[in-house]
C-alpha cells in the first residue's frame, strides 16, 4: 500500500508560478513511476505529466509542454510539478498517482494504482 499526500496549490494569477510536491509513504517510493492528473468541474481527468521510476524519462501533453515540469527525489520520497506561466484553463483539482508496473502508457489513469486526494490550483485572468 502507498499514501500520497499532495500540496502546494493554491491561487495565482495568470502568468505565476506554482510547486506542486507529492510525498509518498508506505513502499519503496524509487520503484513507482509517478504522474500527476487534474480534473476541472464537469470534466474528465487529464494528464499532465509523468515521471518514470528511475527519473531518467518524462512525458507531457501538448498543452502543457514548456510550461510544466516534473521531477522526482527518490530521497525524499517525493514528487513534484513545477507549473509556470499558468493559464486560467490550467485551473482544475491535481492528483498525483503512482503505477507500481511500468505504465504501457503513462498517459493513462488505469496504469495507476494509488492516488493522492488533490490539491486544488486556481488561475486568475
Amino acid at each position: 500500500q502507498v499514501q500520497l499526500v499532495e500540496s502546494g496549490g493554491g491561487l495565482v494569477q495568470t502568468g505565476g508560478s506554482l510547486r506542486l510536491s507529492c510525498t509518498a509513504s508506505g513502499r519503496t517510493f524509487s520503484s513507482y513511476a509517478m504522474a500527476w492528473f487534474r480534473q476541472a468541474p464537469g470534466k474528465d481527468y487529464q494528464f499532465v505529466a509523468a515521471i518514470s521510476d528511475s527519473g531518467s524519462d518524462t512525458y507531457y501533453p501538448d498543452s502543457v509542454k514548456g510550461r510544466f515540469t516534473i521531477s522526482r527525489d527518490n530521497a525524499k520520497d517525493t514528487v513534484y510539478l513545477q507549473m509556470n506561466s499558468l493559464k486560467p484553463q490550467d485551473t482544475a483539482v491535481y492528483y498525483c498517482a503512482a503505477a507500481h508496473d511500468s505504465p504501457l502508457n503513462y498517459s493513462a489513469t488505469w496504469e495507476y494504482d494509488y492516488w493522492g486526494q488533490g490539491t486544488q490550483v486556481t488561475v486568475s485572468s
